[in-house]
C-alpha cells in the first residue's frame, strides 16, 4: 500500500502491472475525537485490505491533509477511486445552513478536493465508489443537495458507544441497476450509521437502491462508472461478500474506462 504517510509503492501481493485504486479519506487527524477516529480507522483499513486482497495496488491518501491539486496529483495516476465515509460536508458546498441538528465539524479542504475528484472521474469515465459521505460527495459533487438530519430510525444506533452505532438494515436494489448486478442480488442486509441522505439528486444520478422507509440508500451515474452507496460494505460485521463484489464491480469497469480516455488523449 502506498500513502502520503508510508511506503512501499505496492503490496508484495500484487504486481506492478495491478489495476490502482485510490482511497480517499477525510483526515488522518482527529485529535480531539480519539473513539470516533479509531472506529473509521478500523473502517478505512478493511477497505484498504479488501482493495489489496482484491488484486489491486492501494494508495491511501487524506484529502484534508491536503491542496485540491494536491490531491488531485496525488492520485492522477489511479484506474479507480473510492472514497470513504467521515463527517457532514460543510453545507456551503450544497446551498445549505449551518446550525442544524447533529451538524459535525467540517473539513472544507477535504471537501472540496473529493468533489473535485468526483467531477474529473466523470469527465474521464475513471470507475469511483463512495461510500457514506462519499455518495454525498458524489451527489453534490453533480449540483445535488443534502438532508441535513434524518428522524431517529433505523439507519443509526442513538445514544450507544461508537462501537454500536452501526445500525442492520435491509435495503432493496432497484432492478436492472448496475449495483443490482454487481451485487448479484435484489435485496441486501447493510450496516449504516447515518443522520443525513440524499435530497436532490444531482445531474446523472439515479436511485439504485431504496430503504424501507423510503430513503435513498444507493445512488448510480446513468452514464459513468460512478456508484455511492449509503451504507458502511468495509463495517466488521457487513456481509462478506459485499465490499470485494463492490470492488470486482470497479475492475470491470476498468477496460472501457481506460478505452474512453486513451481516445479522449
Amino acid at each position: 500500500m502506498t500513502s502520503a504517510f508510508s511506503s512501499p509503492p505496492y503490496p508484495a501481493s500484487a504486481p506492478a502491472s495491478a489495476p490502482r485504486l485510490a482511497v480517499v479519506e477525510v483526515t488522518r487527524h482527529r485529535p480531539d475525537l480519539p473513539e470516533y477516529h479509531a472506529k473509521v480507522q478500523v473502517l478505512i483499513g478493511n477497505a484498504v485490505t479488501a482493495g489489496e486482497r482484491g488484486g489491486w495496488q492501494v494508495t491511501r491518501v487524506a484529502a484534508a491533509d491536503l491542496t485540491t491539486p494536491e490531491l488531485l496529483t496525488a492520485t492522477d495516476a489511479c484506474d479507480a477511486i473510492l472514497i470513504m465515509g467521515g463527517e457532514d460536508i460543510a453545507p456551503r458546498f450544497y446551498g445549505g445552513y449551518t446550525g442544524y441538528e447533529g451538524e459535525t465539524r467540517h473539513y472544507e479542504t477535504a471537501d472540496a478536493g473529493q468533489i473535485a475528484l468526483v467531477r474529473r472521474a466523470l469527465d474521464r469515465g475513471t470507475p469511483l465508489l463512495g461510500i457514506c459521505r462519499g455518495l454525498q460527495i458524489i451527489n453534490v459533487a453533480l449540483g445535488g443537495t443534502i438532508v441535513q438530519h434524518i428522524e431517529d430510525g433505523i439507519h443509526r444506533n442513538v445514544g450507544v458507544p461508537i462501537d454500536r452505532i452501526l445500525s442492520e438494515h435491509p435495503v432493496r436494489l432497484i432492478a436492472g441497476s448496475t449495483l443490482q448486478g454487481s451485487l448479484r442480488a435484489t435485496r441486501i442486509s447493510v450496516q449504516s450509521a447515518h443522520h443525513q441522505c440524499v435530497g436532490r439528486l444531482g445531474e446523472g444520478l439515479s436511485p439504485a437502491g431504496v430503504a424501507p422507509d423510503g430513503l435513498v440508500e444507493a445512488i448510480e451515474h446513468a452514464s459513468a462508472p460512478i456508484t455511492g452507496v449509503q451504507w458502511h460494505p468495509e463495517a466488521p460485521d457487513s456481509p462478506a461478500e459485499q465490499l470485494p463484489l463492490l470492488l470486482a464491480a470497479l475492475q470491470t469497469q476498468l477496460a472501457p474506462a481506460r478505452v474512453a480516455e486513451q481516445l479522449a488523449a
